[in-house]
């Protein structure tokens, strides 16, 4: 179970960083001809083709980098994560080959493919919603957890 810091939660600050999101993904699509999906960037790595090396090892460093950057003026806020470590590598896992089979992941489909009307970003993005939305209600209300 995940235990959400309520009291740290603005709508200002959420929706600045879903318009930074959005900039950044219109940014990096107009100005690169690249889809921001994480699942490919990352992939492109693991095949990676002379010239593409460099800006998807940036593109990465700033997203793990980020949260360092931020601590630099503020506290991240507190998260708490009541699983296992079996349970969180039984859960990348599966998050890893449902992006495979989907061809894409949340931040591809959901920002990106949305963002340019997508048919098939909008039944994956249906998908994710649904399959947490189920997942949540098993657990919480038939398992009891």
């Amino acid at each position: 179970m995940i235990d959400i810091a309520w009291s740290q939660f603005t709508p200002g600050a959420a929706l600045t960083g879903g318009l930074l999101i959005g900039l950044a993904a219109a940014s990096f699509l107009l100005l690169n001809g690249r889809i921001a999906g994480i699942s490919g960037i990352l992939g492109g790595l693991l095949v990676p083709a002379r010239r593409d090396i460099l800006w998807r090892v940036a593109f990465l460093a700033g997203l793990v980098g980020t949260p360092s950057l931020w601590l630099l003026f503020s506290e991240l806020p507190p998260i708490q994560i009541d699983a296992g470590y079996p349970a969180l590598i039984l859960a990348g896992l599966l998050v890893g080959i449902g992006t495979r089979y989907g061809s894409g992941c949340t931040s591809g489909h959901g920002v990106c493919g949305l963002s340019r009307l997508s048919p098939r970003s909008l039944v994956a993005t249906l998908s994710f919603m649904a399959t947490g939305f189920i997942t949540v209600f098993v657990i919480r209300h038939l398992m009891g957890a």
